[in-house]
């Protein structure tokens, strides 16, 4: 601190003035703009984008199209299949991240699991499809940390004890 301020007051060491301020820019100008979307033909059959999803021992397979922003997962709502709220914002992260809720809609088939494992599965293979439909979502999804799968599985039962770490007790005599 000290070694800073005799810096300061050095006469030595000439202190350039300061450049003019410049102009204010346009509120416009000093929003980022988010990527927008291009929708090109899909290859696969019906127009989809496709992504896979893993959690836990749940597997989810997205297709995603141009839409309203109806989310389908098994056949039913997002509100009818996750009661927590924390599940239904995973689904919807993704999505939102990318400002594409009102713009595609998606279906999801998902099985194994709880509802927490199928919720995050739903989570990385929406933002799969998402970088299928448009490649410069990519980092605005990995920045988020929705692209990298989540490996933590629930540790096997060991014989002769009575669970994963947990053992009987032990008895000296």
């Amino acid at each position: 601190m000290a070694e800073e301020q005799a810096q300061v007051s050095n006469p030595n060491i000439a202190v350039e003035p300061a450049a003019p301020a410049a102009p204010p820019a346009a509120p416009a100008e000093a929003v980022q703009e988010k990527p927008k979307v291009v929708y090109q033909p899909s290859s696969k059959p019906g127009g989809y984008y496709w992504g896979t999803g893993r959690r836990k021992t749940s597997v989810a397979r997205v297709r995603i199209r141009p839409g309203s922003g109806k989310i389908e997962i098994n056949g039913r709502s997002v509100d009818d299949y996750f009661h927590e709220p924390k599940d239904r914002n995973n689904v919807m992260a993704g999505l939102r991240t990318t400002d594409t809720v009102d713009k595609v809609d998606v279906f999801v088939n998902v099985s194994g699991g709880g509802f927490t494992g199928q919720a995050g599965a739903i989570l990385l293979g929406v933002s799969r499809a998402l970088i299928a439909v448009n490649g410069d979502f990519e980092q605005a999804l990995r920045d988020a940390g929705y692209m990298t799968r989540d490996s933590r599985m629930k540790e096997r039962k060991k014989y002769g004890q009575k669970g994963a770490r947990k053992r009987f007790q032990f008895s000296k005599r």
